[in-house]
């Protein structure tokens, strides 16, 4: 008797006995497919609040230091103002960037005896802070010690940030990746400012 091989696009009658065991493998591999979905959403949900970094503040660390023009400042003495807390590097190209809006904020608010603008330098050399700010301006208060530990209080991990602080010491506001002076005066009229 001569055997014959079925044609290609009919089933094999010898298959029917293996269905459950193909069953289970088609279970284990949606169950495996299952939970890596959800080890996906996990980890990408994780990687999103880290990229947020820490949270804000509700109030603002009180913090004094030396500044630049060997002077001092202390966060303490400023309640009853709004002030705008600036971090920055000189190597930092978004700190370059915002620099000429926080100088036209300081301009515009210098007499204003509520609102006060002051930077922090983060990671950065005195000397090179000096000649940044003598070459392009601005002579507001720059703190230039104890700036680990200040930056470390606000929560800052990158610069520039920025944080808008109201007459209560509550940070009302936040700004990664540079300010301009629209929208610095934007969050003071938003904050109740009337700026």
């Amino acid at each position: 008797m001569v055997e014959q091989t079925p044609p290609a696009d009919q089933p094999v009658d010898s298959d029917q006995p293996d269905q459950p065991a193909r069953l289970r493998t088609v279970r284990w591999v949606v169950l495996v497919v299952g939970l890596l979905a959800v080890a996906l959403v996990v980890v990408l949900a994780v990687s999103e609040r880290d990229r947020r970094g820490p949270p804000v503040p509700d109030f603002a660390p009180e913090f004094a230091g030396e500044t630049l023009e060997g002077g001092s400042f202390d966060m303490a003495e400023q309640r009853g103002r709004w002030v705008v807390v600036n971090f920055f590097s000189t190597w930092c190209v978004q700190c370059v960037v915002e620099h000429p809006e926080l100088v036209a904020f300081h301009d515009r608010y210098r007499d204003d005896p509520n609102i006060r603008l002051v930077s922090v330098v983060f990671q950065d050399d005195v000397e090179i802070i000096a000649q940044f700010f003598t070459e392009r301006g601005g002579d507001w208060p720059v703190v230039i010690t104890n700036t680990g530990r200040i930056s470390i209080d606000f929560g800052v991990t990158a610069v520039p940030e920025t944080y808008l602080v109201d007459p209560l010491g509550r940070v009302v506001a936040k700004f990664t990746g540079g300010v301009t002076l629209a929208g610095l005066e934007n969050q003071l009229v938003r904050a109740g400012a009337g700026a």
